[in-house]
Formats: C-alpha cells, sequence, structure tokens
C-alpha cells in the first residue's frame, strides 16, 4: 500500500460492535475476565489497550517496520532504550541531538553507571573510531536539531552491524513521511509523536519502531515495567492527525524551501542551515536517503539582539518550544531546547546566541515570509 493509503487504514478496522470506522478509545484501566487465566487478550491498562495498539501498528507501517511501543513522550521513549543497555556499556551519540536528549543521557543516565561519547557523525569515520570493546549501541538524529546536521544513515548501519552493535535513528524532524531510517539498515527508529505525527500541538507521545522480533519484546516488557504509556485519548488524537500527515508533510516541505530561499536570498541571516539548499555541505546525502527537506530551518543572524528583535515583532510566527505543529514557531535554541548544553559545547556546535529556530508551518508562506521581512525592518 502507498503511504496515505496506510497512514488512513494501517492498523485500523471497523469497530466489529458497531461498524464504526473510526477506532473508538477505549478508557478502560482493566479487563473482565472469563475465567482464571482466561481473557481475550487483554488483561490491564497499562499492558493493553487497543486504541494504542492500533496507534503502533499504524505508525509501524508508516515507518515500513513490523513493530510500535508507543510511549507517554518522545523522552520517555529514549529513556526505555536504556534498557537495552546495563551499567558499564558505551553508548556513542550525535554530538548535536536535541537537547532533551543529552540533558537524560549525560546529566541523568551518567549517573547510572553509563558512558557516553559525543561524536559527529556527520564523518561517518568518527563513528568507527570511537567503537570500544563495551560500545553497544549508536544514536543518531539525522537532521541533527537544530543545526541540521546529516549522518549517513546505510554506512552507519554497517558500521554498526560490523561491530554488533545496537543502531538507533531519531528520525523526527522528517517524520515517516520523508526518511524511513528501518530501511536503510537502522534497527531502531524514535519519534516525537509530538512533533510532525500529530501536528497539532496539542498531544505529548513517543514511539520506538523496529523490525527485530528480539528487540520488539524487549521493549515491549520494558514499556509495561516502567509504565510510560501514552493515555487513550492521546493515541486517538494522533492516530486522527497520521492521516493528514502525508498532505502535511508536502505543504511543511514547499514551504520550507521556498522561505529558506527567501532567507537566503534576502541577506537577513548570515548563515542558513537546511538541507534543501544546494548550499547545504549535504545537500547530496539529502537527495540521497530523504524524499523531502522538511520544515526545519535554522538561521545565524550574527547577533543576539537582532534575534530578541525578531522573537518580539512577529505575528505569524510564535515564539515557543516545539516544532512540527500546522502553525509556523519560532525559537531560541541556545536558551530554550538546548540551554542544558554548556555554553562552550553550543558554540562549537554553531549554537550561537544569535542562532534561530524556524519550524514552518502550512499557513501561506506569502504571510510568513512578510511577517519575517517586517518584523526584521
Amino acid at each position: 500500500m502507498g503511504f496515505s493509503t496506510n497512514a488512513i487504514h494501517a492498523g485500523q478496522k471497523p469497530d466489529p460492535t458497531t461498524g464504526a470506522v473510526i477506532t473508538p478509545v477505549y478508557l478502560t484501566s482493566t479487563y473482565a475476565q472469563e475465567e482464571l487465566g482466561k481473557n481475550k487478550g487483554f488483561e490491564y491498562g497499562r499492558k493493553h489497550n487497543l486504541t494504542r495498539q492500533s496507534l503502533e501498528a499504524n505508525i509501524a507501517a508508516l515507518e515500513k517496520g513490523k513493530y510500535g511501543v508507543a510511549f507517554s513522550s518522545g523522552l520517555a521513549a529514549i529513556h526505555a532504550l536504556m534498557g537495552l543497555v546495563r551499567a558499564g556499556d558505551h553508548i556513542i551519540v550525535s554530538d548535536n541531538v536535541y537537547g532533551g536528549t543529552y540533558r537524560l543521557f549525560q546529566l541523568i543516565m551518567k549517573d547510572f553507571g553509563l558512558d557516553f561519547s559525543w561524536v559527529d557523525t556527520s564523518d561517518i569515520k568518527n563513528i568507527e573510531n570511537a567503537v570500544r570493546d563495551n560500545t553497544k549501541m549508536v544514536f543518531l538524529e539525522t537532521p541533527s536539531n537544530p543545526m541540521l546536521i546529516l549522518t549517513d544513515l546505510e554506512a552507519a548501519s554497517r558500521i554498526c552491524k560490523s561491530h554488533n552493535l545496537i543502531s538507533v535513528c531519531d528520525n523526527t524532524f522528517m517524520s515517516p513521511y520523508f526518511q524511513n531510517p528501518l530501511t536503510l539498515g537502522i534497527d531502531i527508529v524514535v519519534h516525537s509523536e509530538t512533533k510532525y505525527i500529530n501536528g497539532h500541538s496539542d498531544v505529548i507521545g513517543g514511539i520506538l519502531l523496529t523490525d527485530s522480533s528480539d528487540i520488539h519484546q524487549r521493549l515491549r516488557y520494558i514499556q509495561n515495567a516502567i509504565g510510560a504509556v501514552p493515555s487513550p485519548f492521546d493515541c486517538w488524537l494522533v492516530l486522527r492527525s497520521t492521516k493528514t500527515l502525508a498532505v502535511r508533510m508536502e505543504r511543511h516541505n514547499s514551504n520550507a524551501v521556498a522561505f529558506a530561499k527567501f532567507l537566503n536570498e534576502s541577506g537577513i541571516a548570515r548563515k542558513i542551515y537546511y538541507p534543501g539548499l544546494t548550499s547545504h555541505p549535504q545537500h547530496e546525502l539529502a537527495k540521497k536517503q530523504m524524499r523531502g527537506f522538511g520544515g526545519m530551518i535554522s538561521a545565524d543572524l550574527g547577533e543576539a539582539e537582532l534575534a530578541k528583535n525578531l522573537f518580539k515583532n512577529v505575528k505569524v510566527f510564535t515564539l515557543g518550544e516545539s516544532l512540527g505543529g500546522v502553525e509556523s514557531l519560532i525559537s531560541h535554541p541556545a536558551t530554550m531546547t538546548h540551554a542544558s548544553v554548556p555554553k562552550a559545547d553550543r558554540e562549537r556546535m554553531g549554537i550561537t546566541d544569535g542562532l534561530v529556530r524556524f519550524s514552518v508551518g502550512i499557513e501561506d508562506i506569502e504571510d510568513l515570509i512578510a511577517d519575517v521581512e517586517n518584523s526584521i525592518k
């Protein structure tokens, strides 16, 4: 089936009781047992929920994977990954990742005996050189947040397989519509469903996708044991949203391409980070492993004061955390999403006080361009 067909139908079938086309919200914490040791496949709401199962099957199909395991947030999903390793293990991580991932790994999980190496994975040799005897996992984010740095997923997966390492890719920026890491050899894909998959800024959620039955069984056990599961209603909302994911992503992409060209030609920014521009150093890799360039753009205005003025004066863009909603958002990574990253590390990666991150929504592109032009003036 095609992407849009799967988005609308995968994991869902008319309700057998009423024939309802839309999957119901199963708001129950427990299930009636037919007799001792016999049930209908459902025991307790933390472990089983049909709305959640439908969502997991739906997104697994979109990622071209076999299994999906949903969590209450993207970070809850990433935290669950740590159940695949143990104290004393070493994990290689893309050095430019979402600030929350950095905070979880470096400021929390290190206290539990895990060791992390922060590596520029845009140079594939750096992954190979970072492998140790106790390395167990490689965690990639491509394109990265907020610098839009790419990692060659096929090459990275080959290195991981040669060393028997678990490979993980945070695919939040691209969504399953534009990139499918599992088809490129990656073992586990992680999404913050809060972002593009839901796309309406009204749900917090996360999910892990895999083709491996062994990894799936372990993640399913962790999901139940930890209990960081999404509510049935949140699952229903996300399931509603995946139906329009294809059309939303097309508009995000076309708007972002036009907006990036505007920034590039206007001279407003000193430097623009967007894989859709031919000036991006990994533009060819983007065309190879992605089917579009997404809706995320970062631009360095050069001075913090210029960024502050832009944040103050925009009318269509909204200053706020998060990304991937239908409405356009603007943020300041240095003090918002990546504030937990040490200043020296931020500046080394290019996350300066003048860096602005745009989440380009699906409004009329003329209004978005005019908003920034008027704000700068």
